[in-house]
Parts: C-alpha cells; sequence; structure tokens
C-alpha cells in the first residue's frame, strides 16, 4: 500500500457499518446513545423503583405502586449513552514487517493492516455518534487525538495515520499505564499491535486500564510468516527494532519456532480472555472485512445475552418488592 493511500476501505465499511460495536461494560457519555450508562434516566430499559423524593418529575410517579402500598415510588430507567472510544495503535519498528507488501505483491504491512482496522472502527463509532480518539505509540505514547464525535474527526484520524512512519520498540506496558492515567471516563479502549513486547508489563498495563472499569478489546496483528517461518533457503535474519543480524537454516528450527509461536499465541489469548479482556487474532493476509464482521457479530451476540440477564434480573428484583413490579 503507497503511503498516500487512505486506510478507509468501502469494502470493509460495508460488511461491519450493519453490525455496529457495542460496549459490554457499563460506560459513560454525554448524550443518547447505543450503550448501557452507569446513570439512571429517562429510557425504554425499567430498572428499578426508589421513593420519591421532593423535586422528582410526578410525571414519573407509579400510581399502581402507589395504590398498593399507599406510598409514592419513581419508575428509575437505565438511560442508553454513547461510549468514548480509544484506539492505540501500535507505530513500532517491527509493525513495517510485511514481505509481500515490500515485494510490491500488493499486500499490507502489519501497521498498514492495523491502520485500516483503526480507520474502519473509527469511521464505525463515529456513525454510531459515538467519541473516538487514536494513539498512535512504540516506546511511549507518539501523538494523542482525544476522543471526539466530530464528522471532523474522522480527518485527523487518516491524517494521523497516513502521516505515521513506524519506528522504535515497543513498550505497550509503559503507554497503558499513561493511557489509564489520562482516561477518566469509563469507556472502551482499543488495542491494535503484534504485541511483541514485554508481556508482563503488558498484563500489568491491562489490568490497570481494566480496573478503572474500561471495555478493552485487543487486535492482535502478525503476518502470517512470523507464525509459519516458511522459508527453506539461508535467510539473514535481522531484529528489525535493534542491530542484531543472524544468519541461519530456517528448516532446522522451524519446528521449535512454531512451537513458541504457538504457544505465545496461545498465552496471550488465554490471559486475556481469563481476564475477561476481548482478544482476536488477525493476519495481514486475513480478509479484514471478513475478520471484522465475524468479530462484531461475535461480540453482538455476547452483548445481547448479557443485557438480556441484566433485564430479567432488575424485572426479578422489582417484582420482588414489597409494592410490586412494573404492570
Amino acid at each position: 500500500m503507497s503511503e498516500s493511500a487512505t486506510y478507509l476501505k468501502p469494502e470493509v465499511l460495508a460488511r461491519i457499518v450493519p453490525l455496529g460495536l457495542r460496549a459490554q461494560r457499563v460506560v459513560e457519555g454525554t448524550m443518547s446513545g447505543l450503550h448501557r450508562s452507569p446513570l439512571h434516566g429517562v429510557s425504554v430499559e425499567f430498572a428499578d423503583y426508589r421513593e420519591y423524593a421532593p423535586g422528582d418529575d410526578l410525571k414519573r410517579l407509579d400510581w399502581r405502586a402507589y395504590a398498593r402500598s399507599n406510598r409514592y415510588y419513581i419508575k428509575r430507567y437505565e438511560e442508553e449513552t454513547n461510549f468514548r472510544a480509544t484506539l492505540l495503535i501500535d507505530a513500532s519498528a517491527s509493525m513495517r514487517y510485511g514481505r509481500a507488501a515490500a515485494r510490491g505483491e500488493g499486500g499490507f504491512t502489519k501497521f498498514d493492516y492495523a491502520a485500516t482496522l483503526a480507520a474502519s472502527l473509527a469511521m464505525l463509532c463515529l456513525k454510531q455518534r459515538d467519541a473516538v480518539g487514536l494513539a498512535l505509540f512504540d516506546d511511549s505514547e507518539r501523538t494523542w487525538l482525544r476522543p471526539s464525535a466530530a464528522q471532523s474527526q474522522m480527518m485527523k484520524i487518516l491524517d494521523m495515520l497516513e502521516s505515521a512512519r513506524p519506528d522504535r520498540t515497543t513498550d505497550l506496558g509503559l503507554v497503558l499505564n499513561k493511557v489509564a492515567a489520562q482516561i477518566n471516563a469509563r469507556g472502551l479502549v482499543i488495542v491494535v499491535s503484534d504485541l511483541l513486547c514485554d508481556l508482563d508489563a503488558l498484563y500489568q498495563g491491562l489490568g490497570r486500564v481494566q480496573r478503572q472499569g474500561h471495555d478493552i478489546l485487543v487486535f492482535h496483528v502478525l503476518d502470517k510468516e512470523e507464525i509459519e517461518l516458511p522459508f527453506n533457503d539461508s535467510v539473514l535474519f535481522r531484529d528489525i527494532e535493534g542491530s542484531e543480524e543472524i544468519f541461519a537454516e530456517p528448516w532446522a528450527f522451524r519446528q521449535a519456532y512454531r512451537r513458541a509461536m504457538d504457544d505465545f499465541i496461545l498465552d496471550v489469548g488465554n490471559r486475556c480472555r481469563g481476564a475477561g479482556i476481548d482478544y482476536t487474532l488477525l493476519t495481514t493476509s486475513d480478509d479484514l472485512g471478513q475478520g471484522l464482521a465475524r468479530y462484531l457479530h461475535r461480540r453482538q451476540s455476547i452483548v445481547g445475552r448479557r443485557i438480556g440477564k441484566i433485564t430479567t434480573s432488575s424485572r426479578e428484583h422489582s417484582a420482588s418488592t414489597p409494592h410490586g413490579g412494573e404492570a
């Protein structure tokens, strides 16, 4: 992909916009949207009752509850809100990898793929009237665009992605700690990276972000060659984030390498999912539109089941109160 090409692909958007992206956790927003809020307001989802207090809107009094209990109760509803999504995109040197792209065969580098993914999710969020921001990082936070729901935000995001030059080493753990300190309102944090970094620091950083109540998505982007090591001839391996070089015969250690990569991917996936963090592996040879659509469809099903359980629980709770449930 040329440096001047846009990362916004109509064929990808056509697959994902109809599905939408919803928060799994409670989020905080500033206007009516698609996601469950910790604030109680007026919406279609009944939550529970509370006793009337002077100053409450009399239109929200439940007169049937009053007739049963001779006490005044106010109906409360779960307010739905827009969320704030923050995209963290790995712009370290390792994200430059992509042999097909380097050979001019039309393939993606990992950064191209990650940037296209980020632009697609940003457009999806803005179409939902959600605020979205972007941070590019390597061994520190390089550029930071605070979340906004303004239509002009999309151009700012594209400008940042297209002007980025992946460089330096990766310290995702440090970046996550900085992000946790900067994001106050609970929202969605989306990490797009090859995760070739200090894993202990990564897990510590993810834990801090999660403890603040954020919903976390991790898109693990790798090149298929990094996973399979398909080379047969003697190869000079160069550390793209350092200066080390090794001349080796790949066939001699391919089996051990693949086991190590499988263990790496399995460990990251298990650690994330075990902590309630949404983890998805994508390779640059995967059709991005299909991959994102499959992921969003699965997430939509999970969110729908969770909201159904919450609604059922709320109704059961209100039905067990002395003044009865909502008629």
